[in-house]
């Protein structure tokens, strides 16, 4: 069946790579290209899960994570930070920021669907 995801991603090439993906693996996916539009989506319809990277315009992901726990119809969806922020300490701020795992960039495409999936309920997960 796969799940509904939503990408909230900046840069063009990350989102295309993502999406072509997830797709290929049964999962349907809504994208933005900054974290209001990302939010406005999610308030707009339901997702099993948000991939959201961190470094964005408008808003960014840290405050979208904020957001989306401090918001009653969003917090139980999980959400995932996406990004190329690995510094020591980044792993451990990204979480405490509201996030619910974390994938690193630049993504793998090997193994990008196997990491979603393993955020997902076992009935959702790519077959």
């Amino acid at each position: 069946m796969g799940a509904r995801i939503l990408v909230i991603e900046d840069n063009p090439q990350n989102l295309r790579l993502m999406t072509y993906l997830l797709t290929s693996f049964g999962h349907t996916t809504t994208t933005a290209v900054d974290g209001q539009a990302g939010l406005a989506a999610a308030r707009a319809d339901r997702f099993d899960l948000v991939l959201c990277d961190i470094l964005m315009p408008v808003l960014d992901g840290y405050e979208v994570a904020r957001v989306f726990k401090a918001d009653e119809r969003l917090q139980a969806t999980p959400i995932i930070a996406v990004t190329a922020l690995a510094m020591v300490g980044d792993r451990e701020r990204i979480l405490s920021a509201g996030f619910d795992g974390y994938i690193s960039k630049p993504i793998d495409p090997q193994l990008f669907v196997r990491e979603v999936d393993g955020f997902l309920p076992e009935a959702l997960r790519s077959r």
